[in-house]
């Protein structure tokens, strides 16, 4: 791989190549990624989307929204460093256009994307989504897909609803948000298809990002950033080097701010949880002026932005140390998985699974949503296939006129339609699902 093709401002549908010296330095291509992403309804719903704690009434608690926000703002800081040493490291980028600014941008466009297609309710959105076709009433639905097909339902994964989502055909939106190349080249965490299912050692192959659905565009676009395509019958190509960016952005704050909330939220005693961040920011903590705040909000706010700070750069560190073997494929971890804050992080994340995402609170709620899920999907699966048999009743037609039309043009096949109605269920916010299920029971009336 090479920077020079890596970094393509190519769009979808282009026929002229797009130069990086010819961009308007006031709004540069991969800044126009970023404002398409925030304009977005996708965008818009994470707001009411699940981060740690599903439906919670504090103020303290993070959404997906929030969440993607924050990492986005560290993979800004994490594209620059990294972009500095680069242009430093590559002087062709320079002489070709290339600026500090175009790494920060990239990242933080990809970033503010991440959980784009994440489901209501959290990772329990995805799990209920594939044990509906997987084990519950959607089994039924088997016969009618190819395995491949099948596998992107049964192990539904909202890194390629998200791709999905920002590159999609639609009537009258050809491409999708038509998002920079290099930028989707960053999102994808995941360069691969649901099958064949063989998990690696290798960070790129923990899940998968691509639906059969986009294939064809995936393959052009990774074969226009000279990913490699490293087994062509798999379509499974190296990972674009700034995805590494992307995940160390959203590893650091999961770790950190997930740990805060739990904090507030009271499910983990402050005290003690102090104590775990201080662990972790020893080399550049000033006690004086720690010990001198007035209070613990104080205390954590300051022990955050150190940690923070101080992963960032460990990132960034690791990134530049590895840059040959990134650019080769070779290097197979997380940016942060043998960083010398290994310790530290793993003893924070052990905490927050037991304290936090095994609470009492968050599994209840978990649970509601899986039943949400599998009734939404169900009676939207069952009536999207008959109409796609001509079988349609005029509940049926009810339902559909409830789905917006993006998701209903896609009624073309069984796959498509499918794919196209677990999207639909997948882009509602946690608020909008447990509505619509009160009306499709008919608790409304």
């Amino acid at each position: 791989m090479n920077w020079e093709q890596l970094l393509s401002l190519k769009r979808f549908g282009d026929t002229e190549p797009r130069w990086r010296k010819n961009q308007d330095e006031t709004r540069l291509g991969f800044e126009v990624d970023y404002d398409r992403i925030v304009f977005s309804n996708a965008f818009r719903s994470l707001q009411d989307k699940t981060q740690v704690v599903p439906l919670s009434k504090t103020d303290f608690v993070h959404t997906r929204l929030t969440h993607s926000l924050e990492v986005s703002v560290v993979a800004r800081s994490l594209g620059r460093i990294v972009g500095k040493a680069l242009l430093e490291k590559h002087p062709t980028l320079t002489q070709k256009g290339f600026k500090v600014n175009d790494f920060g941008a990239i990242v933080a466009a990809a970033a503010l994307a991440h959980d784009i297609g994440n489901p209501p309710f959290g990772h329990a959105g995805e799990k209920a989504i594939g044990d509906y076709f997987n084990s519950g009433n959607g089994k039924h639905f088997k016969p009618l897909l190819s395995d491949k097909e099948w596998q992107d339902l049964i192990d539904f994964e909202g890194n390629a609803n998200g791709f999905k989502i920002l590159t999609q055909n639609s009537i009258g939106s050809e491409g999708g948000l038509r998002m920079s190349y290099a930028t989707l080249g960053a999102f994808i965490k995941y360069p691969k298809e649901s099958l064949p299912k063989k998990p690696t050692a290798h960070v790129a192959d923990k899940k998968y990002g691509i639906f059969q659905s986009e294939v064809p565009f995936f393959t052009e676009l990774a074969n226009h950033l000279g990913l490699n395509d490293a087994n062509e019958k798999s379509k499974k190509y190296h990972r674009h080097p700034l995805a590494f960016l992307v995940e160390a952005a959203d590893d650091i704050c999961y770790t950190i701010i997930d740990f805060e909330d739990g904090i507030n939220l009271g499910l983990i005693e402050e005290e003690y949880a102090l104590e775990y961040l201080i662990n972790l920011v020893r080399d550049s903590i000033d006690t004086k002026k720690y010990y001198a705040l007035p209070n613990k909000s104080s205390r954590l706010s300051y022990l955050r932005a150190l940690a923070i700070g101080a992963l960032i750069n460990e990132a960034a560190l690791q990134f530049l140390a590895h840059e040959s073997a990134i650019l080769k494929g070779d290097f197979n971890l997380a940016l942060l998985d043998k960083c010398k804050y290994e310790a530290q992080i793993n003893d924070i994340l052990k905490l927050s699974v037991a304290k936090i995402y095994k609470s009492k609170e968050v599994l209840e709620k978990e649970i509601s949503g899986y039943r949400v899920i599998a009734d939404l999907l169900d009676c939207f699966s069952n009536a999207a296939t008959h109409k796609l048999e001509k079988s349609e009743t005029d509940y049926d037609a009810l339902l559909l006129q409830v789905v917006p039309d993006y998701f209903t043009e896609k009624i073309i096949n069984p796959y498509q339609t499918l794919i196209s109605i677990s999207g639909f269920i997948a882009s509602l916010s946690d608020s909008q699902a447990l509505l619509l299920h009160k009306k499709i029971k008919g608790y409304l009336i």
